[in-house]
């Protein structure tokens, strides 16, 4: 392969040296030359205009001023804790104030000197100031003619004590660009940068850094952006049209018995037109004889369970077995319980495996497995252990299947020797840009219809100060025989955080509604597995009107006779959680409350998601805003191998774009799908170098 000067170890340029490459290692991650070429600015502050200090007006924007420094005073001797200074053009003066450096600021000015200023004025006692200006001195050739934009680098406190601030990055950056210009490669196809009209990667690099003008660095943004977005499709999609070529899978080809019979007998309610659009969809898959592996996403609620259960019904039908996994036992066990109830009467075994299954119990479920006699089992982590062997695997199924890395839903095919069908479920909506970079080696369903006779939950927000509004309408909802959740943040009292605690809350309810008339009961993650099956258990056979919980009844509890869900401190939760948390509600005929309490004191972000929930159900909207507020790290839920981590590219922005580089990959793919051609040669080897993981590209054929 060609050397790449990029993959130079950032220790080896002029000014870093090993001191300061541990720190870029540590702090940003930057370990090579490529890594800091890549490390862009998060915003340009415009130079071109030199203005007056009368003009300044406002603490919002930034002012580039040419002046004298004068009156130095320092405050806080014998250990000075600041200094002033006054800057002074030919309209007026501004004073300055310096709260550290304060040893080099004594000896940086001299009298008559002119300087240029630059900063964000800051507004204090009715008075505007700079709090530590950049300052430099002044020539004539400093303060360019025209457009003048200059990159602002983020930097930790570390860095800037170490010498490492936005000014210090700029001049490593500079002195980097001079050494590597020339010699930077290519790694977009020729015909593609043509085609597109895109800017050389080498100038892309320059003009993100140290742009000439506006146009410009939009040339090299959008030129680098198609570049993340490019390797990050090719990757996707390599996998996908792969598992698509390759007849590997496994072939169920009839609808037998077990699948007519549930239909006929057991179905508990007419499937809706979108459930029956997705198993339509995957039946096709399962037909093909190609692996499948699809993500299917639909709203709390929605039936996703009934379609994921008449797929195992086609698994069975067709001689092999199925495996269900949930993230939770109480979700492992929800799902074993609903699913008995639906097969009651047909002749299908079924078992519950999680960690707190019994050892006299695992050995006749594991010998079950092993000789196929087993049909069906669900569970959590377990499922996964090395100890579990299946007799014919077809069919896996993954429930909220954010909350387990790729490398976990991997293991199932270590078990068996053709891959098993794949199906990944998720309540919580993603949003089309995640979908198309995260999940964009999946096929997609949606199910985008609740049931019928679903009334909309109906979502209300109050302050603390409203809470006797709040106890008011929960005895009228016990009085007409609902059940009531109530989800606080934590389980014990937490020194950092003014929160309502679990426990307080639980002790303030007994209060509020005493037994006998009322009977509450207790959940939260830290409890004995079968103390939080006994608790959940009174509250779903009705013989607790309340329940008290932590968020470990997000997902997997299904109760009908619960109208009501309030949620404490619920700008502490992210917006995905509240939905989930919401959906809990809602599953009978009756009319639904989801009752968000805060302080009256929000941040702007806790607002915005306290009237979003306010505003709507539609789960799509909800995860666009959790996207815009929490960034795709966490859009999902716990972070895990293969997550998106973007150097320049905006999901919530950039879905003309992402949309447009996935159709330039697929017709690359589909004229040269092993990158074979001469002119693609220099894509494959950067992509095998990019995810340091050699692709096998003996399966494309």
């Amino acid at each position: 392969m060609v050397y790449d000067v990029l993959e130079n170890k950032i220790e080896f340029l002029k000014g870093v040296g090993p001191r300061r490459a541990a720190i870029l290692n540590k702090e940003l991650q930057i370990f090579s030359f490529g890594d800091l070429l890549q490390y862009y600015p998060f915003r340009y502050v415009d130079k071109s205009r030199i203005h007056k200090v009368t003009e300044i007006n406002s603490d919002q924007i930034y002012y580039q001023l040419i002046g004298r420094v004068s009156e130095l005073k320092s405050y806080g001797e014998p250990r000075t804790t600041r200094i002033t200074a006054r800057f002074t053009d030919d309209s007026g003066s501004i004073e300055l104030v310096w709260f550290k450096g304060l040893k080099w600021v004594k000896t940086r000015f001299t009298p008559g000197q002119q300087y240029v200023l630059f900063g964000k004025a800051s507004l204090f006692n009715g008075q505007y100031n700079f709090v530590h200006p950049d300052i430099e001195d002044y020539t004539p050739q400093l303060v360019p003619v025209g457009e003048s934009l200059e990159g602002v680098y983020n930097s930790s406190e570390t860095m800037k004590n170490n010498g490492l601030g936005s000014k210090q990055l700029t001049k490593l950056i500079k002195k980097l660009l001079l050494q590597v210009q020339q010699t930077v490669p290519e790694v977009l196809p020729e015909k593609i940068l043509t085609q597109h009209k895109l800017m050389p990667r080498a100038l892309a690099f320059q003009q993100i850094h140290l742009p000439s003008d506006a146009p410009s660095l939009e040339k090299a943004t959008k030129r680098l952006k198609f570049e993340e977005y490019f390797f990050f499709q090719l990757n996707l999609l390599l996998r996908k049209k792969s598992r698509e070529r390759i007849k590997n899978g496994v072939l169920f080809s009839r609808v037998g018995k077990l699948f007519h019979q549930f239909y006929a007998e057991n179905l508990p309610f007419e499937l809706t037109g979108a459930q029956k659009k997705v198993i339509r969809e995957i039946r096709h898959d399962l037909a093909t004889g190609h692996q499948m592996n699809r993500l299917l996403q639909g709203d709390v609620g929605s039936g996703k369970t009934i379609v994921a259960l008449m797929i195992i019904l086609l698994a069975i039908d067709n001689g092999y077995q199925a495996a269900l996994m949930a993230p939770t036992e109480i979700l492992a066990n929800q799902h074993y319980q609903s699913l008995k109830h639906l097969l009651e009467g047909m002749p299908v075994n079924l078992a519950l495996l999680t960690g707190s299954t019994k050892a006299r119990d695992r050995k006749p479920m594991f010998s079950s497995l092993a000789d196929g006699s087993l049909h069906l089992i669900i569970g959590t982590h377990a499922l996964i252990e090395d100890k579990i062997q299946f007799h014919n695997l077809g069919l896996t199924i993954i429930d909220e299947q954010h909350r387990f890395g790729v490398a976990q839903r991997a293991r199932f095919r270590e078990k068996t020797d053709k891959p098993p069908h794949t199906l990944v479920m998720t309540a919580t909506p993603i949003p089309r840009t995640l979908a198309m970079t995260q999940y964009g080696d999946l096929d997609f369903s949606i199910i985008d219809e609740l049931p019928p006779g679903r009334k909309p939950i109906k979502t209300i927000h109050l302050f603390q100060s409203q809470r006797l509004r709040l106890l008011s309408f929960m005895r009228k909802q016990l009085a007409e025989g609902r059940q009531i959740y109530i989800v606080y943040p934590l389980i014990k009292e937490s020194e950092k955080l003014d929160l309502i605690y679990l426990q307080e809350g639980y002790e303030s309810l007994l209060r509020d509604f005493p037994e006998p008339d009322y009977r509450i009961c207790v959940v939260h993650g830290q409890m004995k597995s079968e103390d939080k099956d006994f608790e959940m258990q009174r509250f779903i056979k009705g013989q607790a009107h309340i329940m008290v919980a932590t968020t470990v009844i997000e997902v997997g509890v299904d109760i009908p006779n619960a109208s009501v869900m309030v949620v404490e401190h619920a700008d502490r939760f992210g917006l995905s959680q509240l939905h989930q948390l919401r959906g809990r509600v809602g599953r009978g005929a009756d009319q639904a409350y989801c009752v968000l309490m805060t302080d009256y004191k929000l941040s702007s972000d806790g607002r915005k998601r306290m009237d979003t929930m306010v505003r709507t159900t539609d789960g799509f909207e909800i995860a666009a805003v959790d996207l815009e507020l929490r960034g795709p790290g966490e859009t999902t839920g716990t972070r895990q191998s293969g997550q998106v981590e973007l150097k320049i590219g905006n999901l919530l922005k950039d879905e003309k774009i992402i949309r447009h580089v996935r159709n330039v990959v697929n017709q690359l793919l589909d004229e040269d799908p092993k990158l074979a051609q001469e002119d693609n040669i220099r894509t494959r080897n950067y992509f095998d170098k990019k995810f340091r993981q050699q692709f096998d590209w003996s399966e494309i054929g």
